[in-house]
């Protein structure tokens, strides 16, 4: 015979039940006011210069909300930079025009 108490129809055990992502924080001792991962995937876009400023995002995971500004700023200053750097650069040669007119 188990010693453990009966339980209500349609109820988890404790041991069983599926926290969230704040309540398993809590469980293990973390302080849910503390800075987190917001985990938000990030996907390369294949220009370097780019992808680091956007892994750059991430430094914003381990700072409290008021040191997030700084670090938007920094990145929108920088993907502002690299758009800037673009429309500097020279493109490629405009197609030859043809004035041949059809009568």
């Amino acid at each position: 015979m188990s010693d453990t108490a009966p339980q209500a129809a349609g109820t988890v055990p404790e041991s069983g039940r599926g926290a969230g992502p704040d309540e398993q924080r809590e469980q293990r001792g973390h302080d849910p006011s503390a800075p987190a991962p917001l985990g938000v995937l990030r996907v390369p876009t294949g220009d370097a210069e780019v992808d680091t400023l956007l892994d750059r995002l991430a430094d914003a995971d381990h700072l409290a909300t008021d040191g997030h500004v700084e670090v938007y700023e920094d990145v929108h200053r920088g993907l502002r930079d690299a758009l800037t750097a673009l429309d500097a650069r020279p493109g490629p040669p405009a197609p030859p025009v043809s004035y041949q007119h059809r009568s």
